[in-house]
Formats: C-alpha cells, structure tokens, sequence
C-alpha cells in the first residue's frame, strides 16, 4: 500500500509512527491478536474500556489515528468528514452494512475487508439450529427443566428440503453441508453460480418457489436497501405450517412482529434468531416460545472464527482496496 504522509507532506509514516485504534471490544480483549497487532504496530488504542461506541464517542475515540480496527460500529459521513486524518479502516468481521461505503470513498478512505473468514462458524450454527428445531429440542428441555420427563418426537434433517436466501460464502458453504446430509438444496441469489451448482448439485431457484417447498428456510444476506424486510408478511405466508425459518445474517430482513405471530398461531412449524433489528432485542416473547430458538448474535464467534477474522482484520490495515469493490453476503 502507499506510505501514509504526516499531514504537513513532507515526511512518511512507518509502522512504528502510524497510530492504530481498535473499537472491537471482543479484538480488544483478546490476548492473541493484540499480540500479534503490536507485533507489527506498536502504537495502538485499543477500547479496553469495553465501552459501546457510537456518535461522538466513536469519533472521539477514533480522532487522531491514521488507521482503524471496527467491528459493528456505524460509520458514516459526519464520521468520516470529523476525521480527515483517518485513512484505512479495516473490517473485524465479514458484513459491511454499518459502512456508508460511498462516504468513505468520498473521504478518500481506503477499505480492508476479506470475505467468507467466518463461513464455517456460521454454517455449523446453522446446522445446530436445525437440528435442535427438527428434534424439538428447545421444547424438550424445557420441559425436562420444569420436572416434566416425556419423549417428543422431532424429524430428521436428512433428505429433507432446504432453501438458502443468499448464496455468497456463508451460502455456498452450507449448501455443500446440507447436501452431505442427503438434503435437496434450492439456493436463491440476484447472481447466477452455474460452476456451484453443477460441482454440488445446489439448484437455483426463484425467491417464491422456494419459499412454498422448503422444509427448512435460512437466511445468508447483506442488509441494504434491496434486502431489507424481503422476508415481510405476503412472503412468510408462502412456507408451510410445519417449516422452520433460520436467521443467522441481519434482523432487519425479516418483519419480526408478523414472525412472531405466525409462530404462537402455529402457522409456522418453528425459527432459529441469531439477530434481531434491535439488539438485543426487548421483547422477552421470544425467550418464551418453546418452538424459538435464540441466540446473541454468535454465528461468527467460534474461537477459530474470531483468530481468522481477527487476523484478517490485521492484514486489512495494509489493504490499498476500494470499498465499492466490495459487496455480496458474507
């Protein structure tokens, strides 16, 4: 990447000069990859405070430092017009919903961000929601923790239907997944994989059609201004009564409330929620339905998840990349 330049022009910054801040907190946290940050850029404000940044506290916080580390922070135009001596910044994590890309572009702010790193956490979540939604799980356990032993019977996931919304990384790695265990597997994307779908048997399908044959659906997308509520009330009324809808990419595309209602009237067989629009979400609702499974935005957390993410985020502060080169699910 080119050398940074002091602001008066004359002279670059190494390494050792340029000043680093980290808004993650879990980055922040973590022995491993602060090692490893310092080991390249020992001049780094790391948010060991532990304090949820946003606004002017984020631009506070970020003021001064020529690179930076962020996570789910929102940054936007007031930001990056507040802080011209910001020039890189590097994604912690795969989504870049929380960036207004075509800002950072206008600042001349460089993106470091790299794809897919967190696929297989995500996509073993997934799996276990399925599973724990098919077999009952939830029901059982709870029951079983209000003195009740009694066997319910759940269904298997092999050699049912399963339909992924959104077949970026995330996507295509749990296609192949579900397809080893005996699963059809329908996929819709806006972008065609015809390589994909010949090398795992996946096939394409509309949004709709999906949605009427799918045992099981699961959401992989960004969200933006094309995706968001694209699960509303007229498409949730297309999947089955005994189906189960997963969430593992952003709350804000699906209509929660209609979610919700669909499930206590038993329109829906079940849902697995590791997001919600508003996190963490204040409707207890949720934590009471025994055909609800939740979880705190964890489908990118596994320990191998959190070093390669971690890592890829440290090599990003080198990243010389565009942020509108960038785009699709993670």
């Amino acid at each position: 990447m080119e050398p940074l330049r002091r602001n008066d022009g004359d002279s670059i910054l190494t390494n050792g000069e340029v000043k680093i801040a980290v808004t993650s907190r879990s980055f922040s946290r973590h022995p491993v990859l602060r090692a490893e940050l310092l080991a390249g850029y020992p001049r780094v404000t790391f948010n060991d405070a532990g304090a949820s940044l946003s606004g002017d506290s984020l631009i506070a916080f970020l003021r001064g430092h020529e690179r930076a580390i962020t996570a789910l922070e929102h940054l936007d135009e007031p930001l990056f017009a507040a802080l011209p001596e910001l020039k890189v910044v590097s994604k912690y994590g795969v989504g870049l919903d929380m960036i207004d890309l075509a800002a950072m572009r206008r600042h001349g702010v460089r993106l470091g961000w790299t794809g897919g790193v967190n696929k297989r956490s995500v996509s073993e979540l997934v799996i276990a929601c399925i599973i724990s939604l098919l077999r009952r799980l939830p029901e059982a356990a709870a029951n079983l923790r209000a003195g009740d032993w009694r066997q319910v019977q759940g269904r298997q996931l092999s050699g049912r239907t399963a339909g992924i919304v959104g077949c970026g990384h995330i996507g295509k790695d749990l296609g192949r997944l579900l397809r080893a265990f005996g699963c059809r597997v329908l996929a819709h994307d806006i972008l065609d994989f015809p390589g994909y779908y010949a090398e795992t048997g996946v096939e394409p399908a509309g949004l709709e059609p999906l949605l009427r044959e799918s045992d099981i659906v699961t959401l992989h997308l960004p969200l933006d201004d094309g995706t968001r509520g694209i699960l509303g009330a007229d498409r949730l009324r297309l999947m089955r009564r005994d189906a189960i809808l997963v969430n593992a990419a952003r709350g804000g595309l699906v209509d929660e409330a209609r979610l919700k209602a669909m499930l206590k009237e038993g329109l829906l067989g079940g849902a697995a929620l590791d997001v919600f629009a508003i996190e963490p979400p204040d409707d207890r609702d949720w934590l009471e339905m025994s055909n609800v499974l939740v979880t705190p935005h964890l489908g990118g957390s596994s320990e191998e998840a959190v070093l390669a993410m971690g890592r890829a985020a440290i090599r990003g502060l080198d990243s010389n990349g565009d942020p509108l080169e960038y785009g699709g699910a993670g």
